[in-house]
């Protein structure tokens, strides 16, 4: 059974809302995480039953959780709200896993709570799988990320713009402490709250941090690492997040609340699906300096803590806003080096990646495929790789400038190969096949699709026989696609 220890809840009230689930007519197990649970130390064949559908649908409260709606606040689509906060979802405690981690276990879609806004506090069937599925595969692509440990079924209905089958999701992360769980304080002026929620988040996220000088400023650029890793990777697999609001930034490196996001197919900077998202802020080329500017909103909280010295503070904390820069360049350098197959540093490498993506783009190559075919002519097969483009000489070119460019790396061909087939997935969440997994469990309550699809993505980097559908783009007389919030 789960064992729940709760040191979020031992913070100052103003931190929380005491809330309980709201109870569902007839909980049903869609989906549970036996490999998350194994992780978490669960007993997963207990869990995958009635039993543990009572439990994830909020229907039976475990003794030991101190179930609460997290405050917050946050900038959405650049506009500050001061009063956000878990509005569907409730935090029922902490468990520590096999590894020693602490990790929050969260329902999402679990009834009203002092933050809903007039919400229901519901989630339906769809957006609760989508999550599922999503979360999921950016965890098997190697993407840190919240996870996913069961999917249930309510029984009741939720009004969106139709009547859709209700859902509760329940997540797994390492915290659920946002950039806006930092505004929420400062925007009341709270800086005693402030320094409560920075030594918490250092003790339980950053332990390496403590004793090792300024704190908050350590802290502040700890963040900022993480975060650059962390776009650098989706970048790396052409993911859009769609809602990069600072709500929707985590403290802990993690990507979390996969409302709109989605996958690119063809390699275009400026795509972007969310249909909220009319003026483009969160496409794909701006989510670097997204992110850049959800942590000078980050910065702004800390600098009380920083330093008494206001002009210092702003100083010091700029300083690392600005750093972030060359650290998210570095990462996703780094990692589309290894895509292409390279393992040493030349300083013309970004000019020759940067050429690559100019051919993709012009000749609208879908991402995935690009790549994992270049293993193929790592191989000395040019084929897979050189079918995908119209300007077949400019594909040419660009293969013997990259060959003159390998003659200069160390290694044989095979071991080449398969390392860009280590980093390079054969198998994304296909937003059409999504889109059809989801359409089959909603109107026809046929699981299979979302089960053999979720199937191929937990090994998305291994080819599966009898998979290659999955491998395939949207067709191309297909309507632009458009993801929504799901709330």
């Amino acid at each position: 059974m789960l064992e729940f220890s709760n040191t979020y809840s031992e913070l100052p009230d103003r931190f929380f809302a005491h809330v309980k689930p709201t109870l569902v007519p007839a909980p049903k197990m869609l989906k549970f995480n036996h490999a998350l649970a194994d992780e978490l130390g669960l007993d997963g064949a207990m869990l995958d039953s009635a039993e543990g559908a009572a439990i994830f649908s909020g229907n039976k409260v475990l003794e030991g959780t101190h179930p609460i709606a997290m405050a917050y606040a946050g900038h959405q689509f650049g506009g500050f709200v001061p009063q956000l906060g878990d509005g569907r979802a409730i935090l029922l405690g902490e468990v520590i896993d096999r590894n020693g981690i602490r990790r929050d276990i969260q329902l999402k879609g679990a009834g009203r709570t002092p933050y809903s806004r007039g919400g229901d506090g519901r989630a339906a069937v769809g957006p609760v799988l989508r999550e599922y599925l999503v979360s999921e595969a950016m965890h098997a692509l190697g993407v840190p990320t919240t996870r996913a440990l069961a999917a249930v079924a309510t029984g009741d209905d939720v009004h969106r713009e139709t009547v859709l089958p209700g859902a509760v999701l329940t997540r797994v992360a390492a915290s659920h402490i946002r950039v806006g769980t930092f505004q929420f304080f400062a925007a009341r002026g709270d800086v005693e709250g402030l320094k409560s929620l920075a030594d918490y988040v250092i003790q339980r996220l950053y332990p390496e941090l403590e004793g090792s000088g300024p704190p908050y400023l350590a802290l502040l650029n700890a963040v900022a690492d993480r975060q650059a890793a962390l776009v650098a990777r989706w970048m790396h697999v052409g993911f859009i997040h769609g809602v990069m609001n600072t709500d929707n930034s985590s403290i802990s490196g993690e990507t979390i609340d996969f409302g709109p996001c989605a996958f690119m197919d063809a390699y275009d900077p400026a795509t972007v699906f969310s249909s909220i998202d009319r003026g483009g802020r969160y496409q794909y080329q701006n989510q670097p300096g997204i992110m850049q500017w959800n942590l000078a909103r980050l910065a702004e909280t800390l600098l009380p803590l920083i330093d008494e010295d206001s002009e210092r503070a702003v100083e010091t904390a700029n300083q690392v806003v600005i750093d972030y820069a060359g650290a998210f360049q570095q990462y996703w350098l780094a990692g589309l080096r290894l895509k292409i197959g390279l393992h040493t540093n030349e300083d013309a490498d970004g000019e020759f990646v940067q050429a690559l993506l100019s051919l993709m783009h012009q000749d609208a190559v879908d991402w995935t495929s690009a790549f994992r075919a270049l293993g193929n002519s790592a191989g000395g097969d040019d084929m897979p790789f050189w079918s995908l483009f119209k300007d077949r000489a400019a594909a040419d070119k660009w293969l013997a400038e990259w060959r003159a460019r390998l003659s200069r790396e160390p290694g044989f061909d095979e071991q080449r190969a398969a390392g860009m087939d280590n980093v390079n997935p054969v198998y994304i969440p296909r937003n059409h096949l999504v889109e059809e997994a989801l359409a089959a469990a909603i109107n026809e309550d046929d699981l299979g699709p979302f089960e053999r699809m979720n199937a191929v993505l937990s090994k998305p980097y291994e080819e599966q026989p009898g998979a290659e559908r999955y491998t395939e783009p949207a067709p191309g007389d297909r309507a632009p696609y458009r993801t929504f919030c799901g709330t």
